[in-house]
């Protein structure tokens, strides 16, 4: 695994690193405000290396989404930017006839994405749509779905038409907590109709793609809130990856993560790209990061010193489950393994 290795050492996360890709939901902003010590940090790391932004949110323009970093101290342009929607006309292109009819599902990101491909965009299936668009939009209500299920009634495999969706997280990080995301709506109309979404953004590849090739990345490291798209779809395109604990997914999401989700690091927050990371040293059936120490006992995940860093801890218990190669419900995990302490920092 990428995570740990055999021999006890450690290095600045960032050596040899060329373009951070970030995530921003849960990464860099939850609503209108930073996550605390994001902008610092990834300020700090533009020394000698690029940053970009991939988002899977498709209800703003990249140049709204550029704004917003720039205003929290982050100077950004509209091309640092990569989101969901520009993969979604990827796709798009390859499905339907330039300057044909779309029916869209969502907000201004998604219709100005649309539009600069050079489809004509509308909210009724009365126009004859070629193609049914789906992204979330704080204002997507019954009466858009509602359309979106009316086009899309036909199967595609019967003559339907494509239905491309740019994303499916079920969630999506705002100022007053966890709220639903895309994945909740695209269900909505998945159950009304019994069709799937072609999905654009993470965890699909096209997005990753779409970034290393306009960032022309050598070395490339994403930095993602979630396990299920971030991590698993930066997995699947070959891209180191980094699990920040300041989002969606907790500790206890870290141990049971699948061998596709798995990152390649484990950060507390932004500020632990510039502080060295600790690889694990694995001995007698112990693995050990710093001063963490853990054992795989049969069924029983076994804590043998908690060490000074609870995110040591965490690193130490996922690469001990992690090795087994067995599921999380096979173990009795000790409460202290995923307690979360580090939405607190």
């Amino acid at each position: 695994m990428g995570l740990f290795s055999r021999r006890s050492s450690s290095r600045v996360l960032l050596d040899g690193v060329d373009v951070i890709l970030a995530d921003l939901d849960g990464v860099v902003y939850a609503g209108p405000g930073a996550i605390p010590h994001a902008v610092e940090s990834l300020n700090a790391s533009r020394d000698g290396r690029r940053l970009g932004y991939i988002t899977n949110n498709a209800s703003r323009t990249d140049a709204s989404v550029a704004g917003h970093l720039s205003d929290l101290g982050l100077p950004t342009s509209p091309e640092e930017v990569v989101t969901s929607p520009q993969a979604a006309m990827r796709l798009l292109a390859t499905k339907i006839a330039p300057g044909a009819t779309v029916l869209v599902v969502g907000g201004d990101g998604l219709v100005h994405e649309l539009e600069k491909a050079g489809f004509v965009v509308t909210r009724s299936v009365d126009d004859a749509p070629a193609a049914v668009v789906q992204g979330f939009a704080p204002e997507v209500g019954w009466s858009q779905l509602a359309e979106a299920a009316y086009a899309l009634a036909l199967p595609e495999d019967e003559g339907g038409i494509p239905w491309i969706a740019t994303n499916t997280d079920w969630t999506i990080p705002q100022a007053r907590g966890i709220a639903p995301g895309n994945g909740t709506l695209v269900s909505a109309v998945h159950t009304a109709v019994g069709r799937l979404a072609t999905v654009a953004g993470k965890p699909e590849t096209p997005i990753f793609e779409e970034a290393v090739a306009r960032f022309g990345a050598r070395n490339p490291l994403f930095l993602g809130d979630r396990l299920d798209t971030d991590i698993l779809g930066a997995n699947r395109a070959g891209i180191r990856s980094a699990l920040v604990l300041t989002g969606i997914d907790r500790p206890k999401h870290v141990l049971a993560a699948p061998s596709g989700s798995q990152p390649t690091f484990i950060l507390e927050d932004l500020r632990d790209l510039h502080e060295p990371y600790p690889e694990a040293e694995v001995a007698g059936g112990v693995v050990a990061v710093r001063g963490a120490r853990v054992r795989i006992d049969g069924p029983d995940v076994v804590i043998l010193d908690e060490g000074e860093r609870p995110i040591d801890l965490l690193r130490a218990g996922a690469k001990a489950i992690w090795d087994t190669g067995r599921a999380i419900y096979g173990f009795r995990v000790p409460e202290r393994l995923y307690a979360d302490p580090f939405h607190r920092r």
